[in-house]
């Protein structure tokens, strides 16, 4: 009998991945996978030429690959990972969600968002989520398989696609920041989760380029996993998606926190933090009534003051038919000053999406 959250880093029974794509492979694999179907070795720099700095999977683009070899490298290393099911926008433009279905009908989401001085794509790790907070669109729906590091590496590339392209308001533009904080518990996934930012970030051709510095990793709290990423000397950000400081109500809105409690989670975050000299980012969502009140706020206030982190409150944004809704004008007010008292250093995320179901998850639900 497996003891409470050992199988928490497990795919359900029966989840069925997407074929070998080129983003789930390392430049090396890459080329072997070319060798193997009979074809030069080089071929490999070409495909990840292609896809990682052309932002191209169609074969009739690769000129510089002869015309009999395209069509079966295409099926054998660029196959079609997910299709657009539908887009929404707001804004005026510079939110997008999209809507994705995968080979096998699954369904999951990724948002592209502009602002005036930055460009940041929120990226799902799993379609659906087995963690369980209660007030999560994503985690209601339940856990239906982990993503391919292809399947993640896709979303990014189609976003940078269409800014490539001046698909979003504002006229072309690059990328600049990556969160994973779509669907999914990265750190449940944590070995393609790890591929893909070795996707996103090994220089061109054999990945995206972007900087690491760019990118936020988060986590309810997996306490084994962010020792492991500690390890791997990444400059990620670190995410904690604490949403309380005590242990009770943290029990009830995280649930793996029955295995891991706060101060467990907080001390391995700090480790993270010493390591990479990336201040942690606390994710605290303000929920009417359960989580914030002032005491709170100062008890969260003292576990964090004099350590390298930053609080991002997040106003809910609820779930139809939740009881769960975002606090008061004056109570989200009133924790600012709490945490700020104690000098820590505080911000409101900005409410976007609210009119495109922008909760993760919920844009998926309408179309079960």
């Amino acid at each position: 009998m497996p003891k409470p959250g050992e199988l928490i880093f497990a795919a359900p029974r029966g989840a069925v991945m997407p074929p070998r794509h080129l983003a789930d492979l390392s430049p090396a694999e890459r080329r072997e996978a070319v060798a193997g179907l009979g074809e030069k070795p080089f071929r490999a720099r070409q495909l990840s030429q292609h896809y990682f700095a052309r932002l191209t999977d169609d074969p009739a683009h690769w000129t510089d690959i002869p015309a009999a070899a395209r069509e079966r490298l295409a099926e054998e290393l660029l196959p079609p990972l997910m299709t657009e099911v539908r887009q929404m926008s707001c804004d005026n433009g510079a939110t997008r969600k999209t809507l994705w279905k995968l080979h096998d009908g699954t369904l999951v989401e990724s948002v592209l968002m502009r602002y005036p001085d930055r460009v940041t794509m929120c990226v799902s790790s799993q379609a659906g989520c087995g963690m369980n907070c209660p007030f999560c669109a994503t985690g209601q729906a339940g856990l239906d398989r982990n993503l391919s590091t292809a399947e993640i590496v896709h979303q990014i590339v189609a976003g940078m696609r269409a800014l490539r392209d001046g698909e979003i308001p504002g006229g072309p533009a690059r990328l600049s920041n990556i969160v994973f904080m779509g669907m999914g518990e990265p750190l449940a996934n944590y070995k393609r989760v790890l591929g893909a930012v070795r996707r996103l970030t090994d220089p061109a051709p054999d990945g995206l380029g972007l900087s690491q510095r760019g990118i936020t990793v988060s986590t309810v709290g997996l306490v084994p996993a962010i020792r492991k990423l500690t390890e791997e000397g990444l400059k990620c950000r670190l995410a904690v998606s604490l949403h309380a400081p005590d242990d009770e109500l943290r029990d009830t809105l995280v649930p793996v926190n029955t295995r891991w409690k706060v101060r467990e989670v907080l001390d391995a975050a700090w480790v993270y933090a010493e390591v990479s000299g990336r201040r942690v980012s606390v994710e605290y969502a303000l929920i009417r009534d359960i989580n914030d009140q002032a005491w709170r706020a100062d008890l969260l206030g003292r576990l964090l003051r004099n350590r390298r982190a930053h609080v991002n409150l997040i106003p809910l944004n609820p779930t139809p038919g939740s009881k769960w809704t975002a606090s008061r004008p004056e109570d989200e007010r009133a924790f600012v000053a709490a945490l700020e008292a104690h000098g820590v250093p505080v911000t409101v995320r900005d409410t976007r999406g609210q009119e495109i179901d922008g909760a993760c998850g919920q844009l998926a639900a309408t179309e079960r």
